[in-house]
């Protein structure tokens, strides 16, 4: 079995794939004071409530957009499973090439679900990823990411709007019945539900027109993909596994070190 872990600013999400299928997915909260044991304690348990043992995961690989982290998740692997993960970053291959100014500038997720969304839904292809931040992903036909854009993610917006108010409160980030909100939940649900499908619209479009391909596939993950999917009509596809697949084809794609 191989392990593949995405370590987001938010959580870190974890799957561990039988050949070509995921057997077991599950997330945690990144807590950056958490030491690799109190992590490799958390997943070993996790593993037992899901009836894997340990000695059953051959190989590991990594995605981080978390440097102060890598260093504890890869003990982790290293201590607690016997395996030496393969980071994403330079020197791994991924068929993926970076037409922008800085390529040390691209968040290792980004590459993950570009990777992925090539492999399952061919190029060109723009990828949307609703995260702790929303990014937009433009890859032409010639399978390079030639650029892109960032919004702020929808719950670290509706963070924003608590923090700086004094009056608005916390609410569940939901579709409400109208635009027209006639209590200050609604208010905000319209505008982060609405506000978020008329950016991302208005994104997409923009990117087309730009890559001159009107007919081009957009493919939505992360967590609000299927609400703000829901809204409009330019998202093609919702793969919510998508960065956890991508994690498996890039192990895949490179030579693995294996147990130790």
């Amino acid at each position: 079995m191989i392990l593949c872990i995405d370590v987001g600013n938010t959580n870190i999400k974890y799957g561990i794939f039988d050949g070509d299928e995921l057997a077991v997915s599950f997330r945690v909260a990144t807590e950056l004071k958490r030491t690799s044991d109190q992590y490799g304690t958390a997943f070993i348990d996790m593993l037992a409530v899901k009836g894997i043992h340990p000695d059953s995961i051959d190989g590991a690989i990594i995605s981080s957009v978390v440097p102060s982290l890598n260093y504890t998740i890869t003990h982790m692997c290293a201590g607690y499973l016997g395996v030496e993960p393969l980071m994403v970053g330079a020197g791994l291959k991924t068929e993926h090439n970076l037409r922008i100014d800085n390529a040390r500038e691209m968040g290792a997720d980004r590459i993950v679900n570009d990777v992925a969304a090539i492999k399952k839904y061919g190029a060109p292809v723009i990828v949307i990823d609703f995260g702790t931040a929303t990014t937009f992903n433009a890859v032409n036909e010639q399978r390079e990411f030639i650029g892109g854009a960032i919004a702020p993610g929808i719950r670290s917006s509706m963070d924003s709007l608590v923090s700086g108010t004094a009056r608005l409160p916390r609410v569940e980030i939901e579709i409400p019945k109208s635009v027209i909100g006639k209590n200050t939940t609604t208010n905000m649900q319209a505008g982060l539900v609405f506000g978020f499908a008329g950016l991302v619209d208005y994104i997409v479009k923009k990117m087309k027109r730009e890559m001159k391909s009107p007919d081009i596939k957009v493919v939505a993950t992360g967590g609000f993909s299927e609400i703000i999917a829901s809204e409009i009509s330019c998202i093609d596809h919702v793969d919510k596994l998508l960065t956890l697949q991508g994690l498996k084809y890039l192990y895949d794609l490179n030579s693995t070190e294996g147990k130790k």
